[in-house]
């Protein structure tokens, strides 16, 4: 099974590149993925965040079905915002308060090479758009104030070199 990367491993701040295969590998990378998302007590995981640079995210949220997005594309937002605090398996230990928009339509494949479009609200639109950024090499601080992001970058500094 694979590790999530961390900040600071540069490959989180590179652009995924669209899938072109459609087999039985995809399906088992994806089952990989929700394994993780167990492991670790995620809602969410970009294959950046295991090192690989292919437009894959999954999420798995509370009442709500596990789901694949592969080469997504987010085509409407609302313009109605709303704050909460987000966290990043790529940045333990980590949480602030992100604004993003409240709604959005994606359209994405699945692991069959089927496309597909969803419109999402709330907590699943939220995730969307997080795991979504891992795509493009942006990360949940990256939306931040500089000032907001340069203590909580110090922040998880100081937590990480506790710890070695």
């Amino acid at each position: 099974m694979s590790r999530i990367i961390t900040l600071g491993n540069e490959l989180l701040k590179n652009q995924s590149e669209i899938v072109t295969e459609f087999d039985k590998k995809i399906g088992e990378y994806t089952e990989n993925m929700f394994g993780l998302l167990v492991r670790y007590n995620g809602i969410g995981l970009a294959s950046v965040q295991i090192g690989d640079l292919i437009q894959v995210f999954v999420v798995s949220i509370p009442k709500d079905k596990p789901r694949v997005f592969i080469n997504p594309e987010i085509i409407e937002t609302s313009l109605e915002q709303d704050v909460y605090e987000e966290g990043c398996l790529s940045i333990p230990g980590i949480n602030a308060d992100v604004t993003r928009p409240s709604y959005v339509k994606i359209q994405a494949w699945n692991t069959r090479g089927r496309p597909f479009t969803l419109q999402a609200e709330g907590l699943l639109a939220r995730v969307i758009q997080h795991e979504f950024d891992h795509l493009k090499g942006c990360l949940f601080i990256d939306r931040l104030h500089p000032d907001k992001k340069e203590r909580l970058l110090n922040l998880y500094n100081k937590k990480n070199q506790k710890g070695k």
